[in-house]
């Protein structure tokens, strides 16, 4: 492959931290543990970050520590339809059950204005996924929340560093959940946080991912229920250098991600591109797409792209009808239109920092090849029935 989702590279300072643990011979979580969550809120200014072992560790815990907060086991957590595996398979995992909404297919994010009919008695939060980088429409959820009296989690597992009117991802809801995986912003490997800017919260999740211990304990008095969901001193050792380089990693990839907008500008007739508005900060995950017609073939582009080396991934799909892992749910195909249409016709891959202009060229190059040729065959086709027909 030449066009990866993500690289990661250890350097000196990642090294420096990995050696202090191995000099401390303690390699579970620790001082470079401790020290990647301080640096973690000094650098996007929430009041708490509990670090774990994945994106998808930080997001049960979020939602486990509902219980604590009244929630009961079997409740309902609204979630989009479209997403990554995770954020369904947490609510489940934490012991809740997801109520999946349909997706804005210009954003890829919960529709805000279907939320409201999916919110029954069982309904104790709304679990957000700012999309491809891009954040949700907080304000309006946040009304229906608070007139609701939910709690509001955001996995910004995929944003980093995204604003939305000038709040940064994370800290509008009552928790902000994010992943450290080798196509992110920030790389440890494997590993997430949990950020909030609520005290109590803190101290629950913090107690959720250490088996319901009090948070800071390491005795066995066990107050709720919990996970083994630590991260460890080696990940946070790479953490640490990808939070020392964020900016200039976040600028690179943003750079990349404009430029290839804007070489791909003359395909906007046969593909759906990101857009960012202007009073939002869109985080350069990745570079997703969505065909403007299924007869262009998803599954044939995918098989295009991968052929010319760059790896390609759909964009999820709609979880609860077109992935079997669900079906026990009892959704039904069509229920979420928008949400399985991106799952047929889009897809996604990397925009990683270490792209050259060599790179976003091809990447251009192979996307305009695969569409031209299509759309002279198409207008050959009607031509030549223009010529037969009366």
């Amino acid at each position: 492959m030449r066009i990866m989702f993500g690289e990661l590279k250890v350097g000196n300072l990642a090294r420096k931290y990995i050696q202090r643990a191995l000099d401390e011979n303690w390699v579970s979580e620790g001082a470079n543990v401790r020290e990647f969550e301080q640096r973690f809120t000094d650098k996007f200014g929430y009041e708490y970050a509990i670090a774990t072992s994945s994106g998808t560790d930080a997001d049960i815990c979020s939602c486990a520590s509902l219980y604590d907060f009244g929630a009961e086991r079997g409740d309902e957590i609204i979630t989009p339809a479209l997403a990554f595996v995770a954020v369904a398979n947490s609510i489940l995992a934490a012991g809740f059950t997801p109520k999946f909404v349909d997706i804005e297919l210009d954003t890829l994010n919960i529709d805000p204005s279907k939320i409201e009919e999916a919110i029954t008695n069982r309904t104790r939060a709304i679990m957000v996924v700012h999309t491809m980088g891009k954040p949700c429409e907080m304000d309006a959820i946040l009304e229906i929340a608070k007139a609701h009296n939910l709690r509001v989690i955001e996995d910004a597992c995929e944003a980093h560093g995204a604003t939305y009117k000038g709040r940064v991802v994370g800290a509008m809801g009552d928790m902000g959940t994010f992943s450290f995986y080798a196509a992110h912003l920030i790389v440890c490997g494997e590993g997430g946080m949990v950020v909030t800017n609520n005290e109590e919260i803190a101290h629950v999740v913090g107690s959720v991912k250490s088996h319901g211990r009090p948070f800071g304990s390491i005795y066995f008095d066990f107050q709720r229920f919990g996970f083994n969901s630590r991260m460890n001193e080696l990940t946070a050792a790479v953490g640490l250098e990808g939070l020392e380089h964020f900016d200039e990693t976040f600028n690179a990839r943003k750079a990349n991600l404009c430029k290839l907008l804007k070489l791909t500008e003359e395909l906007a007739g046969y593909c759906y591109f990101l857009k960012e508005e202007q009073f939002e900060k869109v985080s350069p995950h990745a570079f997703p797409l969505v065909l403007k017609d299924a007869k262009y073939d998803c599954a044939r582009l995918y098989g295009y792209l991968e052929s010319k080396g760059i790896q390609c991934k759909t964009l999820f799909g709609s979880l609860p009808t077109q992935h079997k892992a669900f079906k026990f749910l009892g959704y039904e195909h069509g229920q979420f239109p928008w949400a399985e249409y991106v799952g047929e016709n889009g897809l996604h891959f990397g925009i990683h920092q270490y792209l050259t202009d060599d790179d976003l060229l091809y990447i251009s190059d192979a996307l305009r090849s695969f569409f031209k040729p299509l759309d002279s065959v198409e207008r050959l086709f009607h031509h030549r029935g223009s010529q037969t027909n009366p």
